[in-house]
């Protein structure tokens, strides 16, 4: 299922257009189903209505009520469900409404999902895609702002990735279906609406591997999913203030390609690592602790970390001041540099 992207051919002004995250997710869910009579689709007000965020929209009516299939309000059947389906063949991709609903499901993803093909010594497979809208910045109420993907990276046997733009979340999407293990996609539902180009020609590099985005010089800012135009911004500010930021997207939370992170640590000398889920026990203490192994003795301050506080998610009046910023993120840069200064 990797990506070849190192002779990938010349891009095709045909197969190249601009459209929202949701609408990328869209395509690749429509060629996926097109593409293998074995995919459907399952989850609550996919088909008529399209979904709550309208991903799913239109795909019913072009693939049939069998194919795309509206399930009862019942989390922990959808994934039950799914696995039952995926152990007979199929390959089914099973949307949560919100990632705050996941919960009732978290037995089944995390007791039979990520463990049958372990329990039958490789004998069985279980090709299940759960896409989870996540993140906050959409004014919502309790429940619809979740980041649970600390949870989920704690359970060995899932794969676990969150695209950024709406190229990735495109062939994200493909990889993550055509995969025979479980995969878990991380939406960011507040990037639904952001506009990209989308390459149908030209895959995405492999979903499993981190990205630099941009390059620099002075530290190193690695988030993922929502984030990431944050940090892509900030690295703006910091470069009209003379700070040189280079910017990693993370895109696979597991596996963690902690080498790619690591290799840009040494290089800068300093790394911030940024998430919209509270720092405390978040997956950011997992990359710093990865990076600080491998590029500790080129690193002059220690790994920092910028997230949500260890509290409830906020009333949606309050969420800018739980949600890192610019501001905070280069904040935590100027700390780095305060480390090393301190140190001399």
């Amino acid at each position: 299922m990797t990506a070849e992207t190192t002779t990938a051919p010349a891009q095709d002004s045909s197969t190249v257009t601009t459209m929202p995250l949701a609408k990328a997710i869209n395509a690749a869910l429509r060629d996926e189903l097109a593409a293998d009579a074995k995919t459907l689709l399952i989850g609550e007000d996919i088909g008529a209505l399209g979904g709550v965020f309208r991903v799913t929209d239109g795909l019913q009516s072009e693939f049939g009520t069998d194919r795309v299939i509206d399930s009862p309000l019942a989390e922990s059947g959808i994934i039950g469900t799914s696995i039952g389906m995926a152990m007979r063949g199929y390959r089914p991709v099973a949307e949560i409404q919100f990632d705050g609903f996941v919960f009732p499901s978290y037995n089944q993803i995390t007791t039979q999902l990520a463990k049958i093909h372990n329990r039958t010594d490789g004998a069985v497979t279980v090709p299940v895609t759960i896409r989870i809208p996540y993140g906050g910045h959409i004014g919502s109420i309790e429940h619809h702002s979740e980041s649970p993907e600390a949870l989920f990276a704690h359970t060995a046997g899932l794969r676990i990735i969150t695209p950024s733009n709406p190229h990735d979340a495109y062939w994200m999407t493909r990889q993550a279906i055509v995969s025979d293990d479980p995969v878990i996609i991380l939406e960011p539902k507040r990037r639904y609406w952001l506009k990209g180009e989308v390459d149908t020609a030209n895959p995405a590099p492999d979903a499993f591997t981190a990205q630099v985005l941009r390059e620099g010089t002075d530290a190193t800012i690695a988030t993922y999913g929502p984030l990431v135009p944050v940090a892509l911004a900030a690295a703006e500010v910091a470069a009209e203030n003379g700070r040189s930021l280079e910017v990693i997207d993370v895109r696979s939370i597991s596996p963690l390609d902690d080498e790619t992170i690591a290799r840009s640590a040494a290089k800068t000398q300093h790394l911030v690592v940024a998430h919209e889920a509270p720092t405390f026990g978040g997956f950011g203490a997992e990359i710093a602790a990865r990076v600080t192994e491998r590029a500790y003795p080129r690193l002059q301050a220690p790994v920092l970390r910028v997230g949500g506080f260890h509290m409830p998610y906020p009333p949606s009046a309050q969420e800018h001041r739980y949600l890192p910023d610019i501001d905070r993120m280069l904040e935590a840069v100027e700390r780095s540099f305060a480390y090393q200064r301190a140190s001399v």
